[in-house]
């Protein structure tokens, strides 16, 4: 089955048509989008540090959750599917309790600092007492306490355009940039010693 319905709803193709898109689309629209995690999605996944989970209500109300972690905090669990641990937060539980009647989900990703971004329809679940599963979807060195995992099955997904995506980094990135340069001026510096020593050594010239 073609799942271009999915992200093209009957209501978006009539859209794209009243305001002439339909023939910029007419490839995707045949033969729909991706729905496995190729190479170049599960390394893209890998350096995230920060997404975005909209869910909603059986009544249709959205909502959409910040989720972060240390780079790759979701997880590769197969072919289709991403996992997540859910810490113990503000206890509101609006996320848990949308997919618990309702679970259809999407998943957003943005990586500023290389100005690119990844959207992703699909399933999502939660999963309750399950220690393993969670312990292979947590990272034990971050400061967190895990509760449950979220397990996201991907029905398509697309790479979204780069345009007005503001470029930053992170504190981290930062810090990794501003430590190879530091070694250069330090590099540069020793470089320079080491010269003005080889010129203070030489005779004085005779004069004239």
């Amino acid at each position: 089955m073609n799942n271009s319905n999915l992200v093209f709803t009957p209501a978006v193709q009539k859209a794209q048509a009243e305001r002439g898109s339909t023939k910029a689309y007419a490839q995707r629209t045949d033969e729909g989008f991706s729905d496995k995690v190729t190479p170049e999605l599960a390394s893209f996944i890998a350096e995230q540090d920060t997404a975005y989970l909209a869910t909603a209500n059986a009544q249709g109300a959205p909502y959409i959750q910040h989720r972060g972690g240390p780079k790759g905090f979701i997880k590769v669990i197969d072919e289709r599917t991403f996992g997540f641990a859910d810490y113990r937060g503000n206890r509101q539980y609006i996320t848990l309790a949308n997919l618990s009647e309702n679970t259809h989900a999407y998943l957003f990703l943005i990586d500023p600092a290389r100005r690119q971004r990844i959207k992703l329809w699909g399933r999502a679940r939660v999963v309750e007492n399950d220690p393993a599963l969670v312990e292979r979807l947590f990272d034990k060195d971050y400061k967190a306490r895990p509760e449950r995992a979220i397990l996201f099955t991907i029905e398509a997904w697309d790479v979204n355009c780069s345009f007005h995506i503001v470029t930053r980094f992170t504190e981290a990135e930062i810090g990794e940039a501003l430590t190879k340069v530091q070694a250069k001026i330090a590099e540069l510096e020793a470089e320079n010693a080491r010269l003005r020593a080889l010129v203070a050594e030489q005779p004085p010239k005779p004069s004239q």
